[in-house]
């Protein structure tokens, strides 16, 4: 697979993603792709998971937490089959109310046309502190 469609692919997960598309967005993923996420303090869930199905898990269970207000990609730097996302994110808690915005690099590896990974670094200690009820005002 060339640049080209390794871009194509992931600009098509962040499209179907924000379009609540979740369908759509797993099936731009393989049978046996690969998520890892950060811990989120305050927030019980398997970020670490294999297998389209488990993705797809992940992604019910972290709405019941989460409301993304915003994912923004920014920039997007190929390079074979990995493409490295940068961008921008706004969520609010569901627990507390409280909401948190952070720069987010995602690193997506493709192959065949689908997603066979997808690695993120946010900030989780703003999101640690967002699901906090503690600090809730």
């Amino acid at each position: 697979m060339n640049e080209q469609e390794s871009k194509r692919v992931a600009e098509q997960l962040y499209e179907t993603f924000n379009s609540g598309d979740v369908e759509g967005f797993l099936n731009l993923f393989s049978e046996d792709a690969h998520w890892n996420s950060p811990d989120i303090e305050n927030v019980p869930l398997e970020s670490n998971v294999t297998g389209r199905d488990k993705i797809g898990e992940f992604i019910t269970k972290i709405d019941e937490f989460e409301e993304f207000l915003k994912i923004e990609p920014k920039e997007f730097i190929t390079q074979g089959s990995k493409v490295v996302v940068l961008g921008e994110l706004e969520v609010r808690s569901k627990i507390t109310e409280k909401q948190y915005n952070t720069g987010f690099a995602h690193i997506i590896e493709v192959r065949d046309g689908k997603a066979i990974s997808f690695l993120e670094y946010f900030d989780n200690a703003a999101a640690g502190r967002a699901h906090s009820a503690a600090r809730a005002a």
